[in-house]
């Protein structure tokens, strides 16, 4: 009852002391016992995922923005919000010095530094620490002990954990790079000594591509941790990239929470990530687990932490590198464990000890995450887009469905950050009804105003391949050896789509004859039941009968008939359309008085041009555009920023030769030749900012 009070025993301070406690103030006490208020030091997405669990614990928060993040959702959300600088990272979301003045200004107690940016730092946990405020993650010594990813090496061997064989030690020049390569045997990764989250990583098969690794590997690392360090290591062909999720506290405790799936990646970078994994057995997990246990304990770790793991066919696992923070695809973890990471760290950091024993932690069900992120998955299976977010809707109307974002309509995908929207997550009682649910809530998921890589993502989760569990970190260029194309229509799928478009045509004909549900001119002819159309769609035109009946259309493709029915609501971005008894949730994108329209279905977007029969056969007398010839122009293929211009007007250069180096979300990119020939002009340099489609070097 509402006047009943509740007993709870509680360790403070070394000691027991039973307290009483009204219902209603159950909240409160907790929120008291940890923070008052907490600073985030981070933005977007995970800025918000910490914010939500302190609202939970009832602890105020701080936000921190650049000026170009000013009206963010997590400055929204959050109870108090600075600004800390202008919009590069390097003088805002990293700028210690103005972070430290906010936190002083604000007198919060605590910073939790979420992901990325200063959540490796160990000189900003130094400065926090020297302030007497609580840094949400472990102690110095384990930041630089496993952050470094040659002494964390060192340690995993004395801790016995599997490591891969390789150089441990810093990697001084190119020449030394080649040298130690030559004796490890190709291939070799190269890496970023203080790296993380795919930035800093090159894999090299030979003398070239170590030389030009080490040089971009090196540019990397200085622009996204502030430190070239690298290392060597024998790189795993065709391995499994799975981590193990471990919390421990301040009084010696460890836990292992079960394992993540991340194999699923592009450039180093997850893209896909699951949890339970499809190829563990329950021996491997737990060798898997207590080695990270190991490790933990052996730099005395407390916090929430993640050892991630090579894994190759044999079941064999070799240690990869410990992240001393939240990992971004942490949600599918608390979906099978029913834990909240961020209040667990949150709870450890104050110093309490763990509320769980290893026997406590389940797998419920099966969770999946994908990564949405603002890019084009037709180029390098996704460059960087960047725009505002014109229409935003997240498919929170399909169950068991989590979205963390940091984005709403409106919002910017600026080049300065990751371009990463949302993370979208499924849950279910097994694998098969989690990857159900992930490809109804996909194709539920509305964003307008950026490229983005739904279609890639809904590929990946309905292949048969990734269905089965047969996966590897080289999944992706393994199935799309030629690049990603998009969905591939059945025959079945082609006259579903073509009837759906035909249908929706005909729908915006008798649309537009009336106007406020009357005809437009009262002496109208009667509505027609029937129409004639001529569909194109890729390279093919295909004729198309429709007839009408009621909400219902009944269209002839190929010569076979199919039952369209919907409620038309031509108004809204989604629109549930049944095809002869089959469901589909599709999306028109665009269209034009011309006829073009783009719908998207499946995931992928179709661009189709409907016309009536006799516009048909006279557009065949249109004169077509002739296409651009690009050889001879090089054009940036994302917006970035030049770091480097490697020719000049009269060079010679060749099929294949550097011209320049974009970077782009922090990642640098090579532009090349696509011929040989004679530089014309240059139309860039360093330091400038390009979009995508701007020339940047033409050949004569």
């Amino acid at each position: 009852g509402g006047a009943r009070l509740v007993q709870l025993k509680m360790r403070i301070s070394g000691g027991k002391k039973t307290c009483f406690v009204h219902p209603s103030r159950f909240l409160l006490f907790f929120s008291l016992q940890t923070f008052e208020k907490l600073l985030i030091a981070n933005r977007g997405e995970i800025a918000c995922r910490v914010i939500k669990t302190c609202k939970k614990m009832g602890i105020k928060t701080v936000a921190i923005h650049s000026d170009v993040d000013a009206n963010a959702v997590h400055v929204k959300m959050a109870d108090e919000a600075v600004c800390v600088g202008p919009a590069p990272t390097s003088k805002s979301y990293l700028n210690m010095d103005a972070i430290m003045e906010v936190i002083k200004k604000t007198r919060a107690q605590a910073v939790h530094p979420g992901y990325g940016f200063l959540s490796e730092n160990r000189e900003f946990a130094r400065r926090l620490a020297s302030e007497g405020i609580t840094f949400i993650g472990p102690d110095t010594h384990a930041i630089q002990a496993m952050g470094d990813k040659i002494e964390s090496k060192l340690l995993a061997k004395n801790a016995k954990v599997n490591t891969i064989p390789g150089f441990d030690g810093v990697v001084k020049d190119a020449d030394e790079a080649v040298r130690i390569a030559r004796e490890i045997g190709y291939p070799v990764m190269i890496k970023a000594s203080a790296g993380g989250g795919g930035k800093g990583m090159r894999i090299a098969w030979d003398d070239e591509e170590t030389r030009e690794g080490f040089r971009f590997s090196s540019q990397e690392a200085a622009s996204s941790f502030g430190d070239d360090r690298l290392l060597i290591e024998k790189f795993i062909d065709n391995p499994r990239h799975i981590e193990i999720q471990v919390l421990a506290d301040k009084h010696g405790n460890a836990l292992w929470l079960n394992e993540r799936e991340c194999s699923i990646q592009r450039r180093n970078q997850k893209v896909v990530e699951e949890a339970p994994s499809t190829f563990l057995d329950p021996e491997t997990r737990r060798a898997m687990g207590e080695q990270a246990v190991a490790l933990a304990k052996a730099v005395k770790y407390s916090s929430a932490g993640t050892v991630e793991f090579l894994v190759d066919s044999s079941k064999n696992f070799y240690f990869l590198e410990m992240n001393t923070r939240l990992q971004v695809e942490h949600p599918v973890t608390e979906c099978i464990t029913g834990l909240d990471l961020v209040q667990e760290m949150i709870r450890v950091a104050k110093g309490y000890p763990l509320r769980h024993k290893q026997a406590d932690i389940p797998i419920n069900g099966w969770a999946v995450e994908c990564r949405v992120y603002a890019e084009d998955p037709y180029k390098s299976f996704g460059l960087p887009s960047i725009g505002k977010l014109s229409q935003y809707q997240e498919p929170l109307q399909v169950p068991s469905v989590r979205v963390d974002s940091g984005v709403q309509q409106g919002s910017d995908i600026s080049i300065f950050y990751d371009p990463m929207i949302s993370k979208l997550i499924t849950y279910g009682c097994n694998r098969a009804e989690a990857l159900k649910r992930m490809e109804e809530a996909l194709d539920n998921y509305v964003i307008r105003g950026v490229a983005h890589n739904i279609s890639l993502l809904r590929e990946v989760i309905i292949h048969p391949r990734f269905i089965q569990g047969e996966i590897s970190t080289k999944f992706l260029p393994e199935v799309y050896p030629d690049g990603f194309k998009g969905h591939k229509l059945t025959d079945l799928e082609r006259r579903e789509l073509l009837a759906t478009a035909a249908s929706l045509y005909v729908c915006e004909q008798l649309r537009s004859q009336r106007f406020l549900g009357t005809p437009r001119i009262p002496i109208a002819k009667s509505k027609r039941s029937s129409w004639e159309l001529s569909v194109r769609l890729g390279d093919g035109i295909y004729p198309v009968a429709v007839s009408k009946d009621g909400s219902s259309f009944s269209v002839e493709v190929d010569g076979m008939k199919l039952n369209v029915t919907s409620e038309w609501n031509l108004a809204s971005p989604l629109l549930s359309v049944t095809i002869d008894g089959t469901q589909r949730t599709i999306q028109r994108i665009s269209r034009s008085a011309a006829g073009d329209t783009s719908i998207q279905f499946l995931g992928t977007v179709y661009k189709l041009q409907i016309l009536t029969k006799v516009a048909a056969e006279l557009s065949k007398y249109m004169p077509e555009k002739a296409a651009e010839d690009t050889s001879s122009a090089l054009r940036s293929p994302m917006p970035g920023a030049v770091v480097a211009v490697s020719v000049k007007p009269g060079d010679t250069v060749s099929e294949g030769q550097e011209i320049c180096v974009i970077e782009a979300m922090k990642m640098q990119n090579s532009m090349t030749a696509a011929k040989t020939g004679k530089v014309k002009a240059v139309h860039c340099k360093a330091g400038d900012t390009v979009g995508e489609g701007d020339l940047l070097v033409e050949l004569e």
